[in-house]
C-alpha cells in the first residue's frame, strides 16, 4: 500500500493515498487507533449489546436498537448497496477494513477496554451504516409525537401544539454562506457549528483525505467513511444543519397472539401476520432481559406494553374502521380484550389483543441509506457536483449550504420525507387506517436563492413545508442581522459570529418583569386565552386578554423590596449571557423560578403523571423541560391565566431576591458532556456562556439543570478563497486516548471561541513513521 499519514500541529490527521478504497482503508485504520474505544462504543450501540459491558443503565437503548431493527436495517440497505452500487460497496467495505486492522492495536491504547474488561469485536461491512442510523434514528424527534398524543388526552385537543418548540431530546446547528460579493477577497465563505449532544470523545472528527481524484478536509462522524456533513474540496464547501423536518411515523398497532404462538397485526385490510422472535439483552452485573422482537407491515414495534412491565400505552381514541374484523376494545394496559373473528370473520377461539407502537423510518421502508452520496461529495468540483450528489441524500433530512470558486451557490433541503396524511405529522396514528399510509413516491424538496448571504438554524423558513417543530427564529434572525451588517467578511470576523451571547429570547420574560412593578389591582383575566374558537393548538404568540392582576380578579401583591431590587437589575441587563455575567445569573435564576412555578401549576397537573412509555423517550416526555422550552409561548398563550402568570414571575422575583444572591451565569452553567464512563472528576468540566436561543448556543434545562449537555459539537469557517485560511475546533481534541496530548488540547480555544488553522500544506505537516 501506497497510505501516508500525516499530523498537523494539533494532532489531526492528514492521510494521503494511491486511490479512493486505499484512502478509505487509511481513513478506517486511523480512526481506530485513535478513537478505539468510541467505534465499539458505537458499534456495539447500533447492535444493542451496550449493556453487556456497561451495565443496565444502557438496557433501555439496547433494547430499542433491537426493537428498531437498527442493525438488521444497516445490512438491508448494504445489500441493497452492493446491488446498485458495487463501487460505493467496496469503498464502505475498504474503511471497515482498515478499522478491523488497527482496531486491536488501537484498543491496547485505550484504558477503557480493561476497565470495562470489554474485547475488541471485529466491524461487518454494514457496521458503518449501522453506526449512522444509530447516530440518527432519534434526529427528526418521533417520541414528539407520544408527547403530543399525552397532551391532548390529559390537557385537550386544542394545546396540542402548545409545546412545539426544538427542545432538549433535539439537535440543530447554526450555518451561513456569505456570497463574494459581500466577502473582502471576493470570494464566499461558509461557515457554522453543529449543535449536537457534546460527546467525548468528540461526535466529529477533522480529517483530511487526498489521493489523486481528490483532496479534501472536512468533518468526519466516526464509524463512517468520507466526510457526510462538513467538507472543503478545494473548488466546493458545504455544510447542512437539521431541517427540522419529520419524516419518521408512529402507528398505534393492536397485536394478537394466535394459539400457535405467532402474532398478528390489525392493518387497513384486516388482519396480518407480523414478524416475531425473541433476543437477549445480557446486562453487566445483572440478568439478562428478554425482550420480543415484532415487526408490522407498518414497521418495527418499539414500545410493547407486553414486553415493557408497567408501561401500558393509552387508548387512541379511534377506533377501526366500520367493516374491521376486530372485536377487541381499546384499552389503556396490556391488553385491549380478546379477539373473536379471523380475517374472514371466522371465529378464532379468543386470542387476547393488546396495542403497542410502531416506528416507520425510510431507510427501513426503501432500503436505501444514501451512503452512494459520500464519495460523490468528495469528487466534488463546483455546488452543481454536490446538488446533484445530494439528490440521493435520505436521513437525517438537512438544509445543505454550498459555495464554489467560480461563484456558485446553493441552499437546499436534502433527503426523503414521506408525503402522507397530515396527522402522521403530529399524532400517533391507528394502523389500521388507511388513510394514514405512505405515498410512493417522497416529497419534492424545496431551495432557495441566496442573495449577499443566507442563514439555516433550524427555523421555520425553508423547510417550513416538511416539518411541525422548529427552533424560534432566534439565532436566525440574529446571525443574519449581524452578516447584514458587513459587506467585507474575512474568515476571523466570521468566526465570531459563533461567541455571540445576546439572548432575545429573555424580551418575554422581561416584559412580564417589567409588568411585575406596574400598580396592582386593576382587575386581572382569570381564565385561559380561548378568544379565536376551538384550534388544534392554541395560536403562539397571541397576547392575553390582559397584563396585571391576580386569579379570580383580586388585587395583585406588591414585590417584596427584594423582589424589587432584582426586577431593576434585570432591567438594565444587555441581554447577554456571559458567563462572567451576574446579571446574566440572575436572568437565569428567575427564569428558573418562573419555569418551576408554571410546571407546578394546577392546569398542568395531568401532564405531571409520568408518561406511560419507555424511559429512554422521557427527555421529550417530562413536563418540566417542555415547560422550559416553551416558557415564551406559555407567557403569552395557554391554559394558565394571565393573572396566575404574572403571580408566578412576582413570585419568582422574591424567590430569587430573598435567597442567595445568584452565581455568574458561568459558575453554574457548565459543560456536561456525556461519556460511556463518566468522568470521576466532574469539576473539570468548564463554565460556559451562551444559552438554548443564543447564537453561542449551549443549552441547559432552565429550572432543573444549568449544566449544559449541548453545544457546539465542532466550529469552522470554510473560505472559498484560500482553503489554507479556513478554520476549524472541536470541543476536545484529534485523539479519543486519555493522557495523548491532542485528547482535550482544542478545549481551551474552544471555550475561547477561538478557531485552529486548517493546515494543507505537506510540507508543514509531520509524517508519521511505520
Amino acid at each position: 500500500m501506497s497510505i501516508e499519514v500525516y499530523r498537523d500541529a494539533w494532532g489531526v490527521p492528514h492521510l494521503r493515498a494511491a486511490d479512493p478504497d486505499e484512502l478509505s482503508f487509511a481513513q478506517g485504520r486511523v480512526t481506530a487507533l485513535d478513537r478505539a474505544w468510541q467505534l465499539e462504543v458505537e458499534r456495539h450501540r447500533a447492535r444493542g449489546t451496550t449493556a453487556a459491558f456497561l451495565g443496565a443503565a444502557e438496557a433501555g437503548w439496547d433494547a430499542f436498537a433491537r426493537r428498531a431493527r437498527l442493525a438488521d436495517t444497516a445490512r438491508r440497505c448494504f445489500e441493497r448497496l452492493e446491488e446498485t452500487d458495487a463501487p460505493t460497496a467496496a469503498w464502505v467495505r475498504a474503511y471497515v477494513d482498515g478499522v478491523n486492522d488497527g482496531l486491536a492495536e488501537g484498543a491496547a491504547r485505550a484504558p477503557e477496554f480493561a476497565e470495562t474488561g470489554l474485547a475488541p469485536g471485529r466491524w461487518e461491512p454494514w457496521t458503518p451504516l449501522a453506526v449512522w442510523l444509530s447516530a440518527h434514528v432519534l434526529f427528526a424527534g418521533f417520541p414528539t409525537k407520544l408527547w403530543r398524543d399525552e397532551v391532548a388526552r390529559r390537557l385537550g385537543e386544542r394545546w396540542t401544539e402548545l409545546f412545539a418548540t426544538d427542545g432538549p431530546g433535539t439537535a440543530g446547528s447554526n450555518g451561513w454562506v456569505v456570497a463574494g460579493g459581500r466577502t473582502a477577497s471576493g470570494a464566499a465563505l461558509v461557515a457554522g457549528d453543529p449543535h449536537r449532544f457534546i460527546e467525548a470523545p468528540g461526535v466529529y472528527q477533522q480529517i483530511r483525505l487526498a489521493c489523486p481524484a481528490y483532496d479534501v478536509v472536512g468533518l468526519a462522524v466516526p464509524g463512517v467513511p468520507g466526510l457526510a456533513h462538513f467538507g472543503h474540496t478545494g473548488p466546493v464547501a458545504w455544510a447542512i444543519t437539521n431541517a427540522m423536518a419529520d419524516y419518521q411515523d408512529l402507528y398505534r398497532e393492536r397485536l394478537r397472539r394466535l394459539p400457535d404462538g405467532t402474532v398478528e397485526a390489525l392493518g387497513p385490510h384486516g388482519w396480518a401476520p407480523a414478524a416475531a422472535h425473541p433476543e437477549t439483552i445480557e446486562v453487566a452485573g445483572a440478568e439478562p432481559v428478554v425482550i420480543e422482537v415484532i415487526e408490522t407491515a407498518r414497521g418495527p414495534v418499539i414500545i410493547d406494553p407486553a414486553g415493557e412491565p408497567g408501561a401500558g400505552t393509552p387508548a387512541m381514541g379511534d377506533e377501526p374502521p366500520a367493516g374491521t374484523p376486530v372485536d377487541g376494545e381499546p384499552g389503556a394496559g396490556t391488553s385491549t380484550g380478546t379477539d373473536a373473528s379471523t380475517p374472514d370473520g371466522e371465529p378464532q377461539g379468543g386470542s387476547p389483543v393488546w396495542e403497542a407502537v410502531a416506528l416507520r423510518y425510510p431507510p427501513r421502508v426503501t432500503g436505501e441509506l444514501g451512503f452512494g452520496v459520500l464519495p460523490a461529495l468528495l469528487r466534488a468540483r463546483t455546488v452543481a457536483d454536490v446538488d446533484a450528489a445530494l439528490d440521493g441524500w435520505v436521513e437525517p433530512v438537512n438544509v445543505v449550504q454550498a459555495a464554489d470558486t467560480r461563484g456558485g451557490l446553493l441552499h437546499r433541503v436534502a433527503g426523503h420525507v414521506p408525503v402522507r396524511d397530515r396527522v402522521n405529522s403530529l399524532r400517533v396514528v391507528p394502523a389500521w387506517d388507511p388513510a394514514h399510509a405512505w405515498a410512493d413516491a417522497p416529497a419534492s424538496l424545496p431551495r432557495a436563492e441566496v442573495r449577499g448571504h443566507a442563514v439555516m438554524a433550524n427555523a421555520r423558513g425553508l423547510a417550513a413545508p416538511l416539518g411541525v417543530e422548529f427552533a424560534p427564529p432566534h439565532r436566525a434572525a440574529r446571525i443574519g442581522a449581524l452578516l447584514g451588517a458587513s459587506a467585507s467578511w474575512t474568515p476571523e470576523s466570521t468566526a465570531a459570529i459563533h461567541t455571540d451571547t445576546d439572548n432575545p429570547s429573555a424580551a418575554r420574560l422581561l416584559e412580564a418583569v417589567r409588568r411585575a412593578g406596574d400598580a396592582p389591582g386593576r382587575p386581572g383575566a382569570d381564565a385561559p386565552h380561548e378568544s379565536h374558537g376551538p384550534r388544534a393548538s392554541a395560536p403562539r404568540g397571541t397576547p392575553r386578554g390582559s397584563d396585571t392582576g391576580g386569579a379570580g380578579g383580586g388585587p395583585a401583591p406588591l414585590l417584596s423590596p427584594a423582589g424589587a431590587r432584582v426586577r431593576e437589575q434585570l432591567l438594565g441587563w444587555d441581554r447577554r449571557m456571559d458567563a462572567d455575567s451576574a446579571d446574566a445569573g440572575l436572568y437565569a435564576a428567575v427564569r428558573g423560578a418562573v419555569v418551576r412555578r408554571l410546571a407546578g401549576h394546577e392546569a398542568f397537573a395531568g401532564l405531571r403523571e409520568p408518561a406511560p412509555y419507555p424511559e429512554l423517550f422521557r427527555p421529550w416526555l417530562a413536563l418540566g423541560p417542555r415547560v422550559a422550552f416553551a416558557l415564551e409561548t406559555l407567557l403569552v398563550t395557554g391554559p394558565v391565566p394571565v393573572g396566575e402568570v404574572d403571580r408566578i414571575v412576582r413570585e419568582a422575583l422574591d424567590e430569587v431576591g430573598e435567597g442567595e444572591p445568584p452565581a455568574a451565569w458561568g459558575v453554574t452553567h457548565r459543560l456536561a458532556p456525556w461519556q460511556a464512563l463518566p468522568d470521576p472528576d466532574d469539576e473539570r468540566w468548564p463554565g460556559l456562556g451562551g444559552d438554548h436561543d443564543c447564537v453561542l448556543s449551549t443549552s441547559s434545562v432552565p429550572g432543573w439543570t444549568d449544566r449544559s449537555a449541548r453545544a457546539s459539537a465542532a466550529r469552522y469557517v470554510w473560505d472559498l478563497a484560500d482553503r489554507e485560511r479556513s478554520r476549524w475546533i472541536v470541543p476536545f481534541g484529534a485523539s479519543g486516548v486519555p493522557g495523548d496530548p491532542h485528547h482535550r488540547d482544542q478545549l481551551p480555544l474552544w471555550l475561547r471561541g477561538e478557531l485552529a488553522p486548517v493546515t494543507t500544506d505537506w510540507n508543514r505537516l509531520t509524517k508519521e513513521q511505520g
